[in-house]
């Protein structure tokens, strides 16, 4: 079955009452279990990001190689001071090995792809395994899921596909903060006035077919002990899931798309291009390669470090 977002592909190649508001945020942020000791010792200025490629599943891009990754991740990434590698698909184990012990986060983007047979589910739970097992000894390891990725973490996480037809596709949104949202990480450095921008405002970017629905989420139990929602949308009376975060782990899903605002020109009113918008997408950037300086894996040797902004169909 096919999920997420079927416009992520079109920069490829080329280049939150205002009271209450304030009130949800004004408390300090909690960190997380594996914080604290490993976050003060650990100061990787030099963080590499990877990004996972999926297949090229339009016909008309074919032509072009049998996987991609969007360039405005790549260029959202770098943003915020980090560096990208591609994480290329059929790769062998080893490899993936190899490429693990040297990046200092994942992302998994936004596409079409299947969430249960394609090389891009396949790849990604080998990643998501990695980091977990990672974390459990101490190895500080971030990932980050966006619309289609989001949903993979969802799948990845519980083991089955609960997700639902919303077809929320190329819709701005404002947010529905839930009261975990002022102790998570990822919105702990968001000015107050740009939270409730957020959710005033349609500020975040939807290209969507199907959404991880908050009542799915309720009812399954190893969803609702592993994630903590922080906020929702409603489209086609549906309550959906649009930000989520481990309660453990630094592992981090957005349904909708940060990456977009600034990097993506296609003419949709799907994607704002206000100051608040670029903003978002700049406070989000920042936190994600925040997280990857937590990290101190890295590679072997200059020769072997690819952290080069690249974009790549092979």
């Amino acid at each position: 079955m096919l999920r997420g977002d079927m416009a992520s592909w079109a920069g490829l190649g080329r280049a939150l009452s205002a009271c209450c508001l304030l009130g949800l945020f004004c408390s300090a942020a909690l960190p997380f279990s594996l914080q604290g000791a490993n976050e003060k010792a650990i100061i990787n200025e030099r963080p590499i990001i990877g990004i996972l490629a999926q297949e090229t599943d339009f016909k008309s891009f074919q032509k072009y190689g049998s996987s991609y990754i969007g360039a405005s991740y790549v260029k959202f990434i770098e943003s915020a001071g980090a560096r990208v590698v591609p994480i290329r698909l059929n790769r062998s184990d080893e490899e993936y090995d190899k490429i693990f012990s040297s990046i200092n986060g994942i992302l998994y983007p936004g596409g079409s792809v299947s969430l249960e047979t394609s090389e891009f589910a396949r790849v990604a739970k080998i990643f998501y395994n990695k980091a977990l097992e990672a974390n459990d000894r101490g190895d500080y390891f971030p990932v980050w899921g966006t619309c289609l990725g989001h949903q993979l973490l969802s799948v990845l996480t519980c083991g089955e596909d609960l997700l639902t037809w919303t077809n929320t596709d190329g819709f701005a949104l404002p947010l529905n903060f839930t009261p975990d949202a002022k102790n998570s990480g990822i919105f702990q450095d968001f000015p107050a006035d740009l939270l409730q921008q957020m959710a005033s405002e349609p500020l975040t970017s939807n290209f969507h077919f199907w959404s991880l629905s908050v009542q799915n989420f309720t009812n399954n139990e190893k969803l609702r002990n592993f994630y903590k929602i922080l906020t929702t949308n409603v489209h086609n009376n549906v309550d959906f899931i649009s930000t989520m975060e481990a309660h453990r782990y630094p592992v981090y899903g957005v349904q909708w798309h940060p990456e977009k605002n600034p990097y993506e020109w296609k003419n949709s009113t799907g994607i704002p291009h206000s100051k608040a918008a670029v903003k978002v997408t700049y406070y989000i950037a920042d936190f994600l390669v925040s997280e990857a300086r937590k990290s101190n894996h890295r590679f072997p040797n200059k020769t072997r470090n690819r952290g080069e902004a690249v974009l790549e169909m092979r």
